[in-house]
């Protein structure tokens, strides 16, 4: 009895984690999440590790569970893991405030976060074989190529019209 299983969202060749409630603004978050997009899943690790950021140990702690779940829960290998999204979304807004001059009060906001680690599997090889089964281009024959710019206007009495008109008059 109960509800049905939902569906796989991700592919069978990746791993998600997700931190809540961390209390950071997402702005702040995402400076630190841009750092590891993209990369391997050790030298974001890395990365974080020797980051000057307060909230890095945070993230690294959702990019460790992540690569926990790809390699407990997905038969993954940890080598050929790769930080294929890393996105940061808001969460809660505690509200408090700060008393002003003659009874009036000032709005503080202290903004929370959440951040989800996607990592994924890429061999290195299958990338090799790709890349050695493209032929390369044939190269076209070679253009002299324009300077780049604005093109300079011609001095007074140099253009062809100018010279015409100059032959008719003579």
């Amino acid at each position: 009895m109960g509800k049905e299983a939902l569906a796989r969202q991700l592919a069978d060749n990746q791993a998600r984690a997700i931190g809540r409630m961390i209390r950071i603004s997402p702005r702040k978050l995402n400076l630190v999440a841009q750092s590891i997009r993209g990369l391997p899943a050790e030298r974001a690790l890395n990365e974080l590790t020797f980051s000057q950021k307060r909230i890095a140990g945070t993230v690294k702690k959702v990019l460790q569970s992540a690569i926990a779940n790809a390699e407990n829960n997905h038969d993954l290998d940890v080598d050929d893991l790769v930080v294929s999204e890393a996105s940061v979304g808001k969460g809660m807004v505690m509200r408090r405030f700060h008393a002003r001059a003659r009874g009036h009060a000032g709005r503080i906001e202290k903004f929370f976060s959440q951040i989800t680690i996607v990592v994924e599997e890429k061999r290195k090889k299958e990338e090799e074989k790709k890349k050695a089964a493209k032929p390369a281009p044939a190269k076209a024959e070679a253009k002299p190529k324009k300077a780049a710019g604005r093109r300079k206007a011609p001095a007074k009495g140099k253009t062809k019209a100018a010279k015409a008109a100059k032959e008719e008059k003579a």
